[in-house]
């Protein structure tokens, strides 16, 4: 199968003030932001990517660009609503420092696979929508340009950190154990038999080595021997 590079977007004027945008519309990047999301693109222009599939959602249309903007090619670039951010119902919009006095507070640290935001949308809904989403654009991919084919996604904290429990075989209810930073990268490639995951929440890094694609195959007993910069 083709391999996926997560990004989340970069820092936004909500994350700056401790409040949780959700689907709030009009959330941009912040100047800090603009530079994170500028070094991820930066950092993935050396790798060929087949295409870019972005959340809809402004912070992260924003971040795509950055990355477009130091693309050799022209990947395609699709918006993919399976991939914006989870619906927080009445949540959105308030600060995490009064949410965090909500009697839904603690469920949503320990046991998210049963968390309900009011008037909004499971965790585990958030959850099987966005793997599904990315498992499909995957084999799509792998389908068109080959089993070395390499992409990004761009979208949310929680939906990348839902995303990577999954390839690593994590109960949703262990996934708050994943950090998800502004602009961070994470890469996994879906082998035939699992997925493999090379990467979590990087920042910075020579990310060359991804232009050869990754190879399904047993995992290597003691490790392996790592990837060689291009």
């Amino acid at each position: 199968m083709a391999t996926v590079i997560l990004v989340r977007h970069g820092r936004t004027t909500a994350n700056a003030t401790g409040v949780l945008a959700g689907r709030t519309v009009g959330v941009s990047l912040d100047q800090t932001g603009r530079d994170q999301a500028a070094l991820t693109g930066d950092r993935l222009a050396a790798v060929p990517l087949v295409a870019v599939v972005s959340s809809p959602l402004e912070r992260c249309q924003q971040t795509t660009q950055h990355i477009l903007d130091r693309q050799p090619g022209k990947p395609y670039t699709p918006v993919d609503p399976d991939l914006t951010e989870c619906d927080y119902g009445q949540w959105q919009g308030r600060k995490l420092t009064d949410l965090a006095t909500e009697d839904l507070w603690p469920l949503v640290q320990s046991q998210p696979s049963a968390v309900v935001f009011p008037d909004g949308e499971s965790m585990a809904a958030m959850q099987s929508r966005a793997v599904a989403a990315i498992r499909r654009h995957d084999a799509a991919f792998e389908a068109e340009h080959g089993p070395d084919a390499v992409w990004a996604a761009v979208s949310h904290g929680d939906i990348i950190k839902s995303i990577l429990a999954d390839a690593l075989g994590m109960h949703l209810d262990l996934f708050q154990r994943i950090n998800v930073g502004p602009a961070s990268v994470s890469i996994v490639h879906y082998g035939a038999g699992r997925p493999s995951v090379h990467a979590t929440n990087t920042d910075a890094g020579d990310l060359s080595w991804l232009s050869k694609g990754l190879h399904s195959g047993d995992a290597p007993v003691g490790g392996g021997t790592g990837h060689e910069p291009q």
